[in-house]
């Protein structure tokens, strides 16, 4: 049986932790930044971990196991 290929899209966007965790970025933070109307200033910036109930399938399309 041939080898798994990684998921290109997945893999830029994506990291694995040391502790198999998955690391991602938030969303809404690439365009359209200014707004009069937004206020409240949100940690966007910041990385985060995957749910748990996606773990599964993103990790079949990094090829980890």
């Amino acid at each position: 049986m041939p080898k798994m290929k990684t998921h290109k899209g997945a893999s830029g966007r994506f990291e694995v932790r040391k502790k198999g965790k998955l690391k991602r970025r938030r969303a809404g933070h690439n365009h359209i930044l200014e707004k009069k109307a937004q206020k409240r200033k949100r940690r966007l910036n910041t990385e985060t971990d995957v749910h748990k109930s996606d773990e599964k399938r993103i990790k079949r399309l990094l090829g980890v196991r």
